[in-house]
């Protein structure tokens, strides 16, 4: 298998767990970028999406999924499943993201 699966589901069709090796890991922690946050406030009053944010969090999510495929492939993963993603305010003007799952070992059935 040469594709690295990352799943949120618990079983992947076509395959089969033949060894769970621990959970998985990545974050990262932004911080709202002064310009950005003046554009939000001024969107905020007229309504509507916060594109700024939403692109910020969009960032944020990919940046934990990469680190947290990093870690399960130091543990010798070849996919994660059960992907789930936390967020959390860590100060004013900065919040985590956080991306976790089962790291296993695939093989196909």
């Amino acid at each position: 298998m040469d594709e690295f699966i990352v799943a949120t589901t618990e079983h992947v069709p076509g395959y089969k767990v033949v060894k769970v090796l621990g959970i998985a890991r990545g974050a990262t922690v932004r911080a709202k970028h002064i310009g950005k946050d003046i554009l939000a406030g001024l969107r905020n009053i007229v309504g509507g999406e916060v594109k700024e944010y939403t692109e910020m969090l969009a960032e944020a999510r990919e940046v934990a999924i990469q680190r947290m495929i990093e870690h399960a492939k130091s543990m010798g993963a070849n996919a994660v499943i059960g992907v789930r993603f936390m967020t959390s305010s860590i100060a004013a003007g900065a919040a985590e993201i956080f991306a976790y799952g089962t790291a296993v070992i695939l093989e196909k059935e």
